[in-house]
């Protein structure tokens, strides 16, 4: 028998179950980035206000950081022996996060939306990093351990724009 004739198990070192369990998260995870993608461009592109430049440049910086994630998803799944999302219905079906139809969105409901969906998704992170690590997948693991680190950057950001935005509402109804 030579190596190419090895089971998956054999050559991947995770059990059929892993690999089923972890892709099935990759899946949702990965239609959940290109949702989160998505609705920040929509953002970015259709920002108006007093910090237009601000903020369409920080919405800019983010959507890259997020579409920057969706290979390396997609390929972990690929590398684990799994399939991944091929199509824009495909991610219909696996997404968790909301889209935004809307026509117009202030800035701060923007912020408060790509806030909350950001924690959701570092939610995501976390139980898909509990199941990597339930199944021995390291590398798939050190690799959400990063795009949890990013997400909460961004969190991080939004909700100091949240704060900003609010306390500036809140002074212009005291005025």
């Amino acid at each position: 028998m030579n190596k190419h004739d090895r089971s998956l198990e054999e050559w991947m070192s995770l059990e059929v179950k892993g690999v089923i369990a972890i892709s099935d998260r990759l899946r949702g995870t990965l239609a959940d980035v290109f949702v989160l993608y998505v609705k920040t461009k929509n953002f970015h592109w259709h920002m108006k206000g007093s910090h237009f430049r601000d903020y369409h440049l920080l919405l800019d910086e983010h959507a890259e950081q997020i579409f920057g994630m969706t290979d390396d998803i997609a390929e972990r799944a690929r590398k684990i022996g799994a399939k991944t999302l091929h199509s824009i219905g495909d991610i219909s079906r696996h997404q968790s996060l909301k889209d935004n139809d809307q026509d117009e969105v202030i800035p701060e409901e923007m912020f408060s939306e790509l806030h909350d969906d950001n924690l959701k998704l570092i939610r995501s992170f976390r139980m898909t990093h509990e199941i990597c690590e339930k199944h021995g997948d390291v590398a798939t693991a050190s690799l959400i351990e990063t795009w949890i680190d990013e997400t909460e950057r961004r969190t991080w950001f939004l909700s100091e724009i949240l704060q900003e935005v609010k306390a500036k509402k809140y002074n212009q109804k005291a005025a």
